[in-house]
């Protein structure tokens, strides 16, 4: 079971965020296998696990990567070099089971199981003592080229991951009473 109260597990949510800038440090190799077993073991609809996570870790590699990543005219991205090391979701196909339902109820099941093992690897990046940045903004097919994934795949998001140099942020959220409600919208 687990040795974290639900406090501290607020405390470690309240305290994980966009980060946009890395110390130039390795990733130990036993910390980086417990973010992907925590991504490996995230729930999915009908344990479908419609996910493979890439490791992007080889430096000539991880900054191409990266140059795909941003949009320097836009000023999008341009941290992404930085980070020592990117994972790169892609998104596989759910049992034909989750399909099906995903079909039925117009819901693509396929990723919100990809968002719920995304934050799973955040939050364990936090415990780690590791930052994250979730990407969206990227030239998928570069990435696709470049890592050899199959055109019938999507390269859904690519996660920066490294050791955090800017200091904690306090959120910015909309107040509780905007987005809570009891028994009713």
């Amino acid at each position: 079971m687990a040795n974290i109260t639900g406090k501290e597990m607020l405390e470690m949510i309240i305290s994980r965020q966009s980060e946009r800038s890395y110390y130039d440090r390795e990733i130990e190799k036993d910390k980086l296998e417990r973010i992907l077993e925590a991504g490996r073991m995230s729930p999915s609809a009908c344990n479908s696990q419609p996910w493979k996570f890439i490791v992007v870790n080889e430096p000539v590699l991880k900054n191409k990567i990266a140059v795909a990543a941003s949009a320097r005219e836009l000023g999008f991205n341009i941290f992404v070099d930085q980070a020592p090391v990117l994972l790169v979701v892609v998104r596989e196909k759910g049992k034909v089971i989750s399909r099906v339902g995903g079909t039925l109820k117009d819901k693509d099941y396929s990723l919100i199981d990809i968002g719920i093992a995304v934050e799973n690897i955040c939050l364990q990046s936090v415990a780690e003592g590791l930052g994250t940045c979730i990407i969206g903004w990227f030239n998928e097919r570069k990435v696709k080229e470049l890592l050899g994934v199959p055109e019938s795949k999507r390269a859904e998001l690519i996660i920066t991951l490294g050791y955090p140099s800017n200091p904690y942020r306090p959120k910015r959220r909309k107040n509780a009473e905007e987005v809570i409600s009891y028994n009713g919208y």
